[in-house]
């Protein structure tokens, strides 16, 4: 089992989830804006992906992390990277809370995490799984230097592939 690891940049905290940041995650995800996940989500179903990001941890050594502003100790959101049964090959996403997006949080969290990844796993490379419409998402995975990958296997067709390379930024 991977402890979870708690990791800092300049700007923020990625630290482990604790059952109070749900009642700020059951919002995003019952919100439009989770409609790039194939979303919007009831609580119930929110709840059972919520415990997804933790149980990836001891499941396999890899889940997802709080994104908190270092200096406010506001929560601006998720990063993580997936894996599973349900996704063709481990997945660094992220998402942000409302009000949060065009400040690089998105960028500086997913790359400290991609980092760590590298830094403590065998893996050779990660992908981004993108809905074509989410230009935001778009934008973080082209700035974290991934390559549109259209060989990948995908659950949805038209998802875009990202591939992040070990050693490529």
């Amino acid at each position: 089992m991977t402890t979870m690891p708690t990791l800092t940049t300049a700007r923020l905290v990625l630290r482990p989830p604790l059952a109070a940041d749900f009642d700020a995650y059951a919002p995003m995800m019952a919100s439009e804006r989770a409609c790039f996940m194939g979303g919007p989500f009831d609580r119930k179903t929110a709840w059972g992906m919520f415990c997804h990001d933790v149980a990836g941890w001891s499941l396999f050594g890899m889940g997802s992390l709080m994104i908190v502003h270092r200096a406010t100790g506001t929560i601006l959101g998720q990063v993580g990277i997936n894996h599973g049964p349900f996704f063709p090959e481990p997945e660094l996403g992220w998402m942000l809370y409302d009000g949060q997006e065009g400040n690089g949080y998105a960028t500086e969290a997913a790359g400290a995490l991609r980092d760590w990844a590298f830094a403590t796993t065998q893996l050779a490379s990660l992908v981004s799984y993108v809905d074509a419409g989410n230009i935001a998402s778009r934008k973080v995975a082209e700035r974290l230097g991934g390559q549109l990958d259209p060989a990948a296997e995908r659950h949805d067709p038209q998802d875009l592939v990202y591939r992040h390379l070990r050693g490529h930024k």
